[in-house]
């Protein structure tokens, strides 16, 4: 499954691609968020998206990709994440969208992180459910975030961090332009023979 988790920093993952379909923005702020293409909608999160997050939350194949240890995530929880929402990335540091197909159903999360304002970068990671991967969705949502994070957000760089034994991501963010800059060796425990996995390190600097 893709793997992206808002309370950690990070890790990217991947799907098969589709050609990219015409775009529109209706608002920039989060709270009213929400850029469209061709059967995908990229939108802010809504209250009605707590049972797609607590099931995202708690899914094991997720945790991997968490800087902290393991461990479920209540509906209280959720609810309070919920509540704020709302708040821009100014204010909170990160961003969390919701990807949505045709028919409006939740079908992944795209999350900025480790936002900073003095060097106008931010980390990004897409998730998207494994009964949902190889449809395009998110190629798609890439493609949205790529020029509201250059005009609406002003930021000059996104990076992300991905698993280095997953090259259909690799190859994902290589298509939306990201260049590997790095090599993280053992970053991560995983389930190999010698317990560890590297990480691969990804940039891309916007053009304005």
């Amino acid at each position: 499954m893709l793997s992206v988790v808002q309370r950690s920093r990070s890790i990217s993952t991947g799907e098969l691609l589709l050609t990219l379909t015409t775009k529109r923005w209706r608002c920039f702020d989060s709270a009213a968020l929400s850029m469209t293409t061709r059967n995908m909608t990229l939108r802010a999160l809504e209250p009605d998206d707590l049972e797609f997050l607590f099931a995202l939350e708690n899914d094991p194949d997720l945790w991997a990709a968490s800087d902290v240890l393991p461990a479920p995530i209540s509906r209280h929880a959720l609810r309070e994440y919920l509540r704020h929402g709302a708040a821009s990335l100014a204010e909170a540091g990160q961003m969390r969208l919701i990807i949505s197909s045709e028919d409006g159903r939740a079908v992944g999360t795209l999350d900025l992180y480790e936002y900073s304002a003095l060097h106008q970068r931010a980390g990004v990671g897409i998730t998207v459910l494994k009964s949902e991967q190889r449809r395009g969705y998110a190629q798609k949502a890439l493609a949205e975030l790529l020029p509201y994070a250059s005009a609406a957000l002003r930021l000059h760089q996104l990076y992300c961090t991905i698993l280095e034994d997953n090259p259909a991501s690799i190859n994902l963010f290589k298509k939306a332009g990201f260049c590997e800059v790095g090599v993280r060796r053992d970053w991560l425990r995983a389930p190999t023979p010698s317990g560890w996995v590297n990480a691969v390190e990804m940039q891309l600097v916007l053009v304005k």
